[in-house]
């Protein structure tokens, strides 16, 4: 039970340190041991954050917290660790819930955007440049610039910001993804609005993104490769098999529902 306990705390920092864009700044006076003992702090409630506790659930949080550092004798047995889960399951469903409420507007707004596509899928697709080119199949291997942004316009994932174009196989990564750069030809781009089910659906991606979450995609298809490694071995990538930086892959890493796909 203790080396399952390290190793889920050991995720959740290691986790907290990779999602934060930058380190939060100390108090004055502090030694580098104690900022990195603050740090620690930080980073587990980074993790847990997302769970949105209330003020009570918190109290009970920080207590536990407190009395197992202090040696105290637990109040609760081992039974409550499946407790948990289904108690952070139950959170976590609310929070989605939630999540997809609040982007009805959003979505319904960017469906009435001029030359707006609603697609079956519900995914919104917004022509912004015509190509000349070939339009690319599922199987087609592509070379993108994105841009990727929540509703808000905060960007979680960017080929343009890191300079470098991303490859992938376009049948390997999110249905969003998979649906309109279909509908694209090289040289023309386009705005994907990305319905969480056609996304990384209730369950996110790697923190960055929150369960239930609409997506935001600007997309420029400059290329359709002539290779697909991944089709020439009759097989296609499959979910969840991506990095945790899309440099290689689309879009925050676009991904299956589940999972996060490229």
């Amino acid at each position: 039970m203790k080396k399952i306990l390290l190793a889920v705390f050991a995720c959740f920092i290691a986790g907290a340190a990779m999602a934060q864009d930058k380190a939060v700044p100390a108090a004055p006076g502090m030694t580098e041991d104690q900022k990195t003992l603050y740090f620690l702090g930080q980073a587990v409630s980074s993790k847990i954050k997302q769970f949105e506790f209330t003020a009570d659930e918190t109290k009970y949080v920080i207590q536990g917290f407190s009395e197992a550092l202090a040696g105290e004798k637990s109040k609760a047995d081992e039974s409550y660790g499946l407790k948990l889960n289904a108690y952070l399951a139950k959170k976590q469903e609310a929070i989605v819930a939630k999540q997809k409420e609040a982007s009805k507007p959003f979505l319904m707004k960017m469906a009435l955007e001029t030359g707006a596509q609603m697609l079956p899928s519900g995914v919104v697709y917004i022509p912004v440049k015509e190509g000349s080119g070939a339009a690319p199949k599922a199987s087609d291997m592509v070379k993108v610039h994105y841009h990727g942004t929540f509703p808000d316009g905060k960007v979680f994932d960017s080929s343009v910001d890191r300079g470098t174009p991303a490859e992938f196989p376009l049948g390997g990564v999110i249905p969003c993804w998979t649906e309109g750069v279909q509908k694209m030809k090289v040289g023309g781009k386009a705005k994907l609005v990305c319905p969480s089910d056609t996304a990384y659906g209730d369950q996110g991606a790697g923190g960055a993104i929150p369960g239930g979450a609409t997506l935001v995609f600007d997309v420029e298809l400059l290329e359709i490769m002539k290779d697909n490694p991944m089709a020439m071995q009759g097989e296609m990538p499959k979910a969840g098999k991506t990095e945790a930086k899309p440099a290689k892959k689309p879009a925050a890493k676009p991904a299956a529902k589940a999972e996060v796909k490229k």
